[in-house]
């Protein structure tokens, strides 16, 4: 009798492990297990954008901090990174190997709209989510007809409709030369602008010149603005191109009120290269704290970051926001994953990416929350302008959110 209550209790605890909430939630797909989560991505580390290849290098320091911490639900990330020079077709090779042959779960934070477009129908075709696109051209914040891809940075043109409204509150009267990278980044940019002056973009733009990726130089282009009679310059563009619009001006003796897009904002990238002295006084938005902003010197985010790149990431440069941003979107990577917990598949990593409630990152300027839904795949819809007093940039304004279409 007592052999038998033994084999009773014996079967029941064995029936009870088999059905336990954890054991019944494990659910995975090719690249992810007990042990770990394999994810891929491309990194300019060399070619015109290498200026962004610090923030592939710090997100590998991240998640060497998150594995030392034991990892995420127990489970280590191995990142896959390679060299893509800002190059579509490597980009496509590369990211197949990532898919086809390394079998990651996800790519995250491909840099570059060129890269990513160059690989959006491939992922959205095999269901693999391109996660957190470092891009912020509006096709990849569209669900209805791309849902595995998401971006990160704020819609281009969502910014530019800011920069709209920003001109007709303080420049009604100017006029405007456009220079733009002729690509996806740089023509969402022009049709941001356009939508926000509505009506008098027609009166107020005098002229547009765009430029190559592959172009040595900008010079042209900036003279044809200047000549055109601009005392505004809208510059769509990326660190390389700006420092060069930024030198070309001041050779020009050329004074005009210079709005500058977040990608090409960060001081070590771009002013710096260019001459702080005559980078004084350009515009642009953020939706990050400024390391070197001395507003934000006790700030308990800002001091985690110090000690993060002290201690895993040295050679890097801490006052640089190309850094600030590669942690701030693999802090952003590791909450989606908690979300998951153990159902660790390509869907719900896409479905818990579009389910973010009023997330805060330790780097968000104060006030600024992430709102995500299976409709509106936009990570940043809030920003605040900032204007460049020759050392740092200074936040100014109310911070501004924007509610146009999201895709």
């Amino acid at each position: 009798m007592r052999s038998g209550v033994l084999h009773l209790i014996a079967g029941m605890a064995v029936a009870v492990a088999l059905a336990s909430p954890a054991n019944a939630q494990k659910k995975y797909d090719t690249g992810a297990s007990d042990t770990e989560i394999k994810i891929g991505q491309t990194v300019p580390f060399s070619g015109p954008a290498s200026a962004y290849a610090g923030i592939g290098k710090t997100q590998a320091a991240y998640f060497r901090m998150i594995n030392e911490q034991g990892g995420i639900n127990g489970r280590k990330i191995n990142l896959i990174q390679y060299d893509d020079a800002y190059s579509p077709p490597k980009a496509v090779e590369q990211v197949r190997k990532l898919v086809e042959s390394d079998e990651v779960l996800f790519t995250f934070q491909i840099i570059g709209t060129p890269s990513n477009a160059a690989v959006q129908k491939y992922l959205n075709a095999k269901k693999v989510p391109q996660l957190l696109a470092a891009t912020g051209a509006s096709k990849f914040t569209d669900p209805k007809n791309f849902p595995w891809t998401m971006g990160f940075n704020p819609n281009y043109q969502s910014e530019g409709r800011i920069y709209a409204k920003y001109i007709l509150q303080n420049h009604p009267n100017a006029k405007i030369g456009i220079l733009y990278q002729n690509d996806d980044l740089g023509r969402d940019y022009v049709t941001g602008l356009k939508e926000g002056l509505g009506a008098k973009a027609a009166s107020m733009i005098v002229a547009e010149a765009s430029y190559e990726l592959t172009d040595p130089t900008i010079d042209s282009q900036v003279v044809k603005l200047k000549a055109a009679g601009a005392d505004l310059l809208y510059d769509a563009s990326t660190p390389k191109f700006a420092a060069q619009a930024i030198k070309k001006a001041a050779d020009l003796g050329w004074k005009p009120v210079h709005i500058l897009d977040i990608n090409a904002s960060p001081i070590s990238a771009t002013l710096k290269p260019a001459g702080l002295d005559i980078s004084k006084g350009i515009i642009s938005t953020n939706y990050g704290k400024e390391p070197s902003d001395p507003q934000w010197k006790d700030d308990p985010g800002i001091k985690a970051y110090f000690a993060f790149m002290d201690k895993y990431y040295p050679e890097g440069d801490k006052l640089n926001t190309v850094n600030t941003y590669g942690y701030s979107t693999a802090e952003l990577l590791v909450k989606i994953l908690q979300q998951c917990g153990d159902n660790l598949t390509r869907e719900n990593v896409m479905m818990q990416a579009a389910n973010l409630k009023n997330v805060t990152g330790s780097l968000s300027l104060p006030g600024m929350v992430t709102n995500t839904s299976p409709t509106d795949y936009r990570i940043n819809k809030q920003m605040q302008m900032m204007k460049f007093n020759g050392e740092r940039w200074e936040l100014f304004g109310p911070i501004i959110e924007d509610t146009g279409p999201s895709g």
